[in-house]
This record gives C-alpha cells, structure tokens and sequence, in this order.
C-alpha cells in the first residue's frame, strides 16, 4: 500500500474511532474466576496503581491502558501525563515511545514538559500580557520575555483527579479532572477542565478535552507528547524518522519567538514536508529561522481545513529501521512541531539516559501561538455556557 493510500485510510479509520468510541462498563470482580473471564473478554484492559509520592506525601496514581495489539499506555495523574507508550516494531517487539522518567521525582524535580497536558495556554503569550473586554491581565513570565505553557506552575506541574475509568471489548479510557481557580496564573475564571486518553483495538490513542468557564478567558490545551519512534533509551535520533505534514504554511517567529502575524509559504524551505523528508536534514539547515530556535524546528504549522468538527489527517511520521510508523489527526487548526532543539543533556530521563537535541520530537496540536494579540488567528476565547472541546487522535502501524 502507498504512504498516500495509508494516510487516506489512517485517516478515515481514526475519524471513524473517535465517532464509535462509547463508554463501556468496568468488569465485575466477583470472584477471581469471574473477573479473569471478564478481562480476557474485555480485550482492551484499564489497570489502576500507586506511582509514588511528591515531596510534600501527595500520592501519585497511575492508569495502564492495554490493547490485543501490543500496545500498552501508562498515564499518571501528575500533569495528566503519558508517562510511557510501548509500541512493537516490525518485529512484534515492543519498545516505549516516548521520553519522560522511571519515577515521580523525575517529573517533580526536573519538568521538561515531557507529554504533559499543558493549560492554561498551551504555546506563548508575548510579554505575558493580553487584553479581554479591555482589561489587560499580567501572566508571570517564564520563557526569557513570554508566558510558555500556562506559567511556571502551570497545568503540567498539577495534580489532576481520575474522574472515571472504563475498559471494555473494544477500548479502555482514563478522564481527568481538574479545576483551576479564578486569577491562577494570572488567567481569569474559575475553569474546569476534563482529559480523556481512550485506546481501541484499531491501535488508537485519543486525547479528548473538554472545559467550561464562569468568565470570559483564553483556553488552548494540548499534549506536550515528545517522541521517538525508533525506542527509548534512545539509540538514534528521533528526527532520523521520515515525515509528511498537511500544511502549507507556518508562522514564522521573531526574535523572541512570537509569531510575526505573517504566514510563510513552506514550499523552497527547509520547513516544507508536503512530501515525505527527513527531519534530521531539514533540522541542520542554516535557514534564519532554523538558525533563531536554537538550530531546529520550533514553529506552528498551519493545517489544511483549519478547525474541524471531527479530527482530520495533520500528521505521518515513519521510522524505516524499526518499522514504527504513527500518525496525528486532530480538530485543531495548528501543530506546533518542536524538535527537541533545547534539550542540552543536562536533564537525565528514563533508563539513565541523558536528554540532548533532537532525541525526541514533538507535534503539538492546538490553536495558534499568542492568539489573544492577534486578533486574527483562530479564538481562543472561552465564554461562560460554552465547552472547549479538542480532539487529537495518534494512530500507530507498521512500515513493512
């Protein structure tokens, strides 16, 4: 099958589970042999555990995600985060996915915003200000002269609660929740926000939001998922792996990394992946906009059809040596793509190993960078009686 017809299928499959996707019932544990009955039956399976404690005796609980397929997602509710993702090769052997840490002192002592859920705002406001309905509210700074992330103590770095676990025949999920009070961070409103992660057997992983607001705010989540499709510990760049975008157009950044408010054709630059290149070549150019995030790719990338009711093909990425192959569909209208350029080796991840450049790679969906100083970028203004909703779908397969 071509890497086009794959897409077009892998699109049509992820849009189609996300549609069926219905909340099953957890399975009786009358007894032993009953609850052994159930599990087998229930083919994707929802496992629920301790992962340790915070400095301050906050325990830490994680939910295991478990498919037929080989797939296997461990989710903690520190951040809301993915704190690993098996996923088998050509080979049938499984390897995790992603970077992050073996324990909860990882994530507490060393953030990195390893695939966390990040909130209030996902990306940056400039100067960490914005204005709304003519007050300018003042957000704490914690990226040189921008608000990255929702704040120095942001979504990320919050404990969130399991609200519900379900598993069944053909899928298992995990909601959080968390309530995040008026002025946190500076934000506006008291919001309550909901993170769905659910994985089917057609080797789906779905992260769905949902928040509601009591005043008016700026609401723009994501997962800050940093991959490497080729296994961690690493042993190879994660931008070794080959790539296709459906966009035609980025926002290209100032010095201090803000969007202009310009959208810059990709076609004769080294940003263009309309057809499949590696990453690694483009990553090492000397373009000037390369050259001001660090030597790499910090920027959004502007997806065909904008916002969508339903997810829509944004992203393929194939690792040829191990066989990997994974796509991103998503509502949202933008995929900040971040190639591990500031990750300098000072950090120490799962297995021991250092984190450094381009070990990982990372596709952000989610509205535009510093929405609320361009009032022409996609809202992300949150109004009290409405939901925010977003829903980003990974699909894993092999490359034969």
């Amino acid at each position: 099958m071509s890497v086009t017809k794959r897409m077009l299928l892998v699109a049509s499959l992820s849009a189609l589970s996300v549609g069926a996707m219905l909340s099953l019932s957890a399975c009786s544990d009358k007894t032993a042999k009953t609850e052994s009955a159930a599990t087998a039956a229930a083919g994707v399976t929802a496992t629920r555990a301790d992962f340790g404690k915070l400095s301050d005796g906050t325990a830490i609980e994680s939910v295991t995600l478990k498919n037929t397929k080989g797939i296997t997602l461990k989710l903690i509710t520190y951040g809301a985060a993915m704190q690993s993702l098996m996923v088998p090769d050509k080979a049938g052997t499984p390897a995790d996915i992603i970077i992050g840490y073996d324990s909860i002192e990882g994530y507490e002592k060393t953030p990195n915003y390893t695939n966390v859920t990040v909130g209030r705002y996902a990306n940056r406001i400039a100067g960490g200000k914005f204005t709304l309905e003519g007050k300018t509210y003042t957000l704490p700074i914690n990226d040189k002269t921008n608000t990255l992330h929702g704040g120095p103590k942001g979504w990320d770095k919050k404990v969130w609660a399991i609200k519900d676990v379900q598993q069944g025949a053909d899928q298992a999920s995990v909601t959080f929740t968390l309530t995040s009070p008026d002025g946190d961070e500076g934000f506006p409103g008291t919001v309550v926000a909901e993170v769905t992660y659910t994985l089917n057997e057609n080797n789906d992983v779905a992260i769905s939001y949902k928040a509601t607001t009591d005043k008016p705010t700026v609401v723009n989540l994501t997962n800050h998922g940093l991959y490497n499709l080729g296994g961690i510990p690493a042993t190879r760049l994660a931008t070794d792996a080959e790539l296709k975008i459906e966009s035609d157009a980025i926002l290209p950044v100032d010095a201090h990394l803000i969007p202009t408010g310009k959208e810059l054709p990709v076609k004769g630059t080294p940003f263009d992946f309309t057809t499949p290149a590696v990453v690694t070549d483009r990553a090492k150019s000397n373009d000037p906009q390369i050259v001001l995030v660090n030597q790499g790719i910090d920027h959004n990338y502007i997806i065909r059809g904008g916002v969508t009711a339903t997810p829509k093909l944004a992203v393929t990425l194939e690792d040829k040596t191990s066989g990997r192959g994974m796509t991103i569909s998503t509502t949202e209208p933008g995929i900040q793509m971040y190639t591990g350029n500031f990750l300098d080796g000072k950090i120490v991840g799962k297995g021991g190993q250092s984190l450094v450049k381009y070990q990982a790679i990372a596709f952000e969906a989610q509205r535009y960078p510093d929405s609320p100083n361009h009032p022409a970028f996609p809202t992300t203004r949150l109004d009290p009686g409405q939901t925010y909703t977003q829903t980003t779908v990974q699909h894993f397969y092999t490359v034969k």
